[in-house]
């Protein structure tokens, strides 16, 4: 599970990572703290640990950035342990707030809680998420801004494997080969004529421009 780490101070930054590793998890160190959200928007992460005083913008910034575009698990690690920046935390979108210093063991519960509560209620398997848009792999429905917009078979694979891979180019080539697979083939022009149609359908939710083109390589998602 994709963990990112906002915090200032590197030797605890360090340390999370280490520890984190070791219990599993797959643990990314913030290293530009002008840019925490460009980073977040890179992987499909799970959870965020958020370091409450940072350089360049707090913690509160950044959490209400992360919450424009996606819903994932926010927990506050700061010295910082006053009730109003508890509030605050929660105000802002946090889910959970832990004071330093702490245990990596109590750290641990605290994440396998928060995850339980965020995910058990949601099969992984069948739901895809990013950001806010949500593709439902069994009705092939991708929802956004609570309207759902159904899908033909070879949009539903396109908007898949470019969901799973976020932020990444994916080749027109690995997309062909995806769709092969399911017996649909399509030569590499009527490709291009599905992914035209699925970007009509997107516009029509509010989301034009959300599938980009890499010029004779393939296509991405921001």
């Amino acid at each position: 599970m994709n963990i990112l780490i906002v915090e200032d101070d590197k030797k605890i930054g360090e340390e999370l990572v280490f520890q984190l590793d070791i219990l599993g998890y797959e643990p990314y160190l913030v290293d530009d703290f002008t840019r925490v959200l460009d980073i977040f928007k890179q992987k499909d992460y799970k959870l965020v640990l958020m370091d409450l005083k940072l350089p360049y913008k707090n913690g509160f910034y950044w959490v209400k950035e992360i919450r424009k575009i996606s819903k994932v698990p926010i927990i506050f690690l700061t010295s910082a342990s006053d009730d109003i920046n508890l509030i605050n935390a929660i105000n802002y979108g946090a889910d959970d707030f832990i004071a330093k210093p702490f245990s990596m063991g109590f750290l641990d519960i605290k994440i396998k809680a928060l995850i339980r509560r965020v995910y058990d209620f949601v099969n992984d398997d069948n739901i895809l998420w990013y950001g806010e848009i949500k593709l439902t792999r069994d009705k092939m429905v991708l929802t956004y801004d609570d309207k759902d917009l159904s899908l033909s078979k070879n949009e539903y694979l396109i908007m898949e494997i470019l969901m799973k891979n976020p932020g990444e180019v994916v080749s027109r080539e690995k997309i062909m080969d995806k769709l092969w697979a399911t017996d649909s083939f399509i030569d590499d022009n009527t490709l291009s004529v599905n992914v035209n149609r699925l970007r009509k359908k997107l516009a029509s939710l509010g989301l034009d421009g959300l599938i980009q083109t890499k010029k004779t390589v393939g296509y991405f998602i921001q």
